[in-house]
């Protein structure tokens, strides 16, 4: 993670729904099982003292199982749902402390949030899809299509402007809401499962964009998600949920490699280990007598994008970590890992 000031910084946030749901913090009753909770109080903790800091410029992922809290949690992080407790700020103001006047700038200027229904009005066209949130901005006509244009460039609607939704795909559409979001230059982008109701190529498609526009445009964003497979391809960082909590934060490659339970291994057991892990992984040494004079690829390199020369290669490959050995890959290595021995 950046050693820069995180953007975001979520601190000990809880959401209880039901009556009295202060109370529930901090007590036993805290303890319960969700069903047990739901039983005696009538309350139920969908947010359970998440922690974690999102750095300028990184996507960070957000990823469970339906109910984990995942949604819930996105939603207290930009207020539509008011937190129980916990403290959220965003460039060293606590979000949670600001009046509603504040709040609305926020939302206007810094945070965006693109959502699985696009939400897009019908009877508008494209360009005015994406100029609306500078319209209730106060921007004028000819300045907010002005923008719009330059975002219907970046997203790849070029020639779609005066489309009206009805008239585009599912995954136009969807980028037509990542227009919208873009055209205020928001320092945050919120993503909660913005692909989930798309059909597999296209949201394939749409991945690819989110990543594309992320090398463009350095957005921090935090993406929601309950696909794994998602989670490690547009993910920077990835905290996964289970019943509220967050259970292990890492990068692809940590979780992967070191599932801190059954429970993170289950989620990671069939995203392929050569897609995901780096070099660093398998290096090891050199065993007595074996040749290390080999070619030198980086610690960093993805095994899968290293594989075709560690096969071809007759020696083993030395892997150096700027200027540092750190040991050597056999073709052996690679194929022991591919086929799930190692």
């Amino acid at each position: 993670m950046s050693s820069e000031a995180p953007m975001i910084s979520v601190k000990n946030l809880w959401k209880v729904f039901g009556s009295n749901a202060e109370k529930v913090i901090g007590s036993p009753l805290a303890d319960l099982t969700r069903s047990e909770l739901r039983a005696q109080t009538g309350n139920t903790i969908a947010v359970r003292d998440v922690s974690f800091d999102v750095a300028p410029g990184e996507v960070f992922v957000v990823m469970g199982l339906s109910g984990s809290g995942k949604s819930t949690l996105v939603r207290c992080m930009t207020r539509l749902i008011e937190p129980t407790a916990g403290s959220l700020t965003f460039e060293g103001e606590d979000v949670l402390l600001v009046d509603a006047a504040r709040l609305r700038e926020l939302r206007k200027t810094r945070f965006s949030m693109v959502f699985q229904h696009f939400g897009l009005l019908p009877h508008r066209k494209v360009i005015d899809n994406i100029a609306y949130s500078l319209e209730i901005n106060g921007v004028k006509k000819t300045e907010r299509h002005a923008r719009a244009n330059e975002v219907i460039e970046l997203v790849g609607l070029h020639g779609y402007s005066n489309a009206y939704p009805e008239q585009l795909s599912g995954g136009m559409q969807q980028r037509v809401g990542l227009a919208r979001a873009l055209a205020v230059d928001p320092q945050v982008l919120f993503l909660d499962e913005p692909f989930s109701a798309l059909d597999p190529l296209i949201r394939r498609d749409m991945q690819q964009e989110v990543i594309r526009l992320h090398h463009e445009l350095g957005k921090t964003m935090v993406f929601i998600t309950h696909d794994l497979s998602e989670a490690v391809k547009v993910g920077d960082r990835i905290a996964i949920m289970r019943d509220g909590a967050v259970v292990q934060t890492g990068t692809p490659e940590e979780l992967v490699a070191n599932p801190i339970d059954d429970y993170v291994a289950n989620f990671v057991r069939d995203i392929p280990k050569s897609h995901v892990l780096s070099l660093k992984y398998l290096a090891r040494p050199a065993a007595p007598g074996e040749d290390t004079d080999g070619p030198e690829l980086s610690s960093s390199m993805i095994i899968r994008d290293a594989a075709q020369v560690i096969l071809q290669t007759h020696k083993p490959i030395r892997v150096n970590d700027n200027g540092k050995a750190l040991g050597v890959v056999s073709s052996e290595d690679v194929l022991r890992l591919i086929s799930g021995v190692a």
